[in-house]
C-alpha cells in the first residue's frame, strides 16, 4: 500500500479500476459521475497504462461497446448515473446472458425521471432485482467510504472474472463527490487474471475452432439449460460472496439497517442512541445482491425492532422485511429529492418509534 492521498470519490474509483487492470473504458458524461469519465480520458492513454478510452455518443452505445470489448476477455468498465444506467438496461441483460465479465459504476442521483444531480439511493430496485429483461442477476456492492469503494473496485473485477458476470458498484452522489484520504493498492499483475482463452474471442491462429459468445438460443430446451447454468452460478455467488458489517449489534435491542453513505450516518445515530441508554446497533449490507438475508435474520432472535434508513421512498426495506420474516417490527425512514437525512432527524424519528 502507498501512503494516503486525498482523492475525490469518482476519481478514486477510476484510479482503482486502472490499478485493478482495466484497460478498456467506454462511457458518457452525466452528473454526478462525469469526473470519473474525465479522469479515464486523461489516464488511459498514458504510456505506462496504454489503455483505451472512448466517449460513446450515448449510454446505449457505451453498454454495447462494453458487450463487444467484454467478448475479448479483457477487463472492461463503464460508469454513469441514474438516467444513464436506465438506458443501459437492455445491454446489461445481453451482457449477463452472454456471461461477460464487466464492471459498471452507477453514481446514483435523485429521481425518478431526470430528477436532479443530488445524492440518492433510489436505484436499489433496478440494481438488485434486474433492471433489464430475463432471469439474470448482478453482483452489487454498496460502499460506505472511498477506501471501501477502492477496495470493492478491485474485488469487482476479480468477481466478474471468477463468475463471468457483470458487477455493479452502486454509489450515491455523496460518495461520488466527497473527498477523503485513500490508500491505493499496488497495480495488479496481469498474469494473475483469470485465463479466458477457453471462451474469449481473441483469434484462433488457425489452431482451434472459433469461440462464439452469445445469449441467443432458439431451442427452448437449450435456452432452459442455459438458464439453469446461470441460476447455478447465482446460487454459488449467494453461498460464497455475501458481505456485510455489524456495528455494536452484540447486545443491541434495536437494529438500524442502512447501506452506502447512509450506513456511516446510521453509526452516528447508534452512538447517540447509546448515549441515551438505548442499546442500538447497525447492520450494513455491503453486497446489496446477494443480500445477506440469513445474517440479518439471526439478529431478529434477540432484537426488538429493525429500522431501515434510506435516501429513497423505501426500497431496501423490502429486503429487510423478507429477512426478518415477520418476527419483529420493521420500520422505515427515508428522504427523497436528493436530500441527505441528518443524524439528528433520524434519531428523532427513531425515538418516536421506540
Amino acid at each position: 500500500m502507498a501512503e494516503k492521498v486525498m482523492a475525490k470519490g469518482t476519481e478514486a474509483i477510476a484510479e482503482a479500476a486502472v490499478r485493478a487492470g482495466c484497460r478498456l473504458y467506454f462511457g458518457y458524461p452525466i452528473t454526478p459521475q462525469s469526473e470519473l469519465t474525465e479522469y479515464m480520458a486523461r489516464r488511459m492513454p498514458e504510456k505506462d497504462i496504454n489503455g483505451v478510452f472512448l466517449q460513446a455518443e450515448s449510454e446505449v452505445a457505451a453498454v454495447n461497446m462494453i458487450y463487444g470489448a467484454g467478448c475479448t476477455g479483457h477487463r472492461v468498465m463503464t460508469s454513469t448515473s441514474s438516467p444513464g444506467f436506465s438506458l443501459m438496461q437492455e445491454g446489461m441483460s445481453y451482457i449477463a446472458g452472454a456471461e461477460l465479465p464487466s464492471v459498471f459504476v452507477n453514481v446514483v442521483r435523485g429521481g425518478p425521471g431526470l430528477g436532479d444531480i443530488q445524492p440518492g439511493q433510489c436505484d436499489y430496485f433496478q440494481a438488485t432485482k434486474g433492471g433489464g429483461h430475463g432471469d439474470y442477476r448482478l453482483v452489487v456492492y454498496g460502499p460506505e467510504s472511498l477506501q471501501e469503494a477502492v477496495e470493492l473496485t478491485f474485488k469487482s473485477f476479480d468477481i466478474a472474472d471468477k463468475y463471468r458476470t457483470p458487477v455493479l458498484i452502486l454509489a450515491d452522489g455523496l460518495l461520488g463527490q466527497m473527498m477523503e484520504p485513500v490508500e491505493f493498492p499496488e497495480f495488479n499483475d496481469p498474469k494473475s487474471f483469470a485465463d479466458h482463452s477457453g471462451w474469449a474471442m481473441r483469434g484462433t491462429d488457425m489452431k482451434r475452432k472459433p469461440n462464439l459468445v452469445s445469449s441467443f438460443n432458439i431451442d427452448p430446451n437449450g435456452l432452459e439449460e442455459m438458464n439453469h447454468r446461470y441460476q447455478e452460478k447465482y446460487r454459488k455467488i449467494v453461498e460464497n460472496e455475501q458481505m456485510f458489517e455489524e456495528y455494536m449489534t452484540e447486545d443491541a435491542d434495536y437494529i438500524i439497517v442502512a447501506y452506502g453513505t447512509m450506513g456511516r450516518i446510521a453509526k452516528s445515530v447508534a452512538k447517540e442512541a447509546r448515549e441515551k441508554g438505548i442499546k442500538t446497533g447497525v447492520f450494513r449490507p455491503i453486497t446489496l445482491w446477494p443480500f445477506p438475508y440469513e445474517p440479518l435474520a439471526k439478529l431478529a432472535d434477540k432484537s426488538k425492532m429493525f429500522f431501515a434508513v434510506e435516501m429513497s421512498a423505501g426500497q431496501m426495506v423490502e429486503d429487510v422485511r423478507l429477512a426478518v420474516n415477520g418476527k419483529k417490527p420493521v420500520e422505515f425512514y427515508g428522504r427523497t429529492g436528493g436530500i441527505v437525512p441528518t443524524p439528528n432527524e433520524i434519531l428523532s424519528k427513531f425515538m418516536e418509534l421506540i
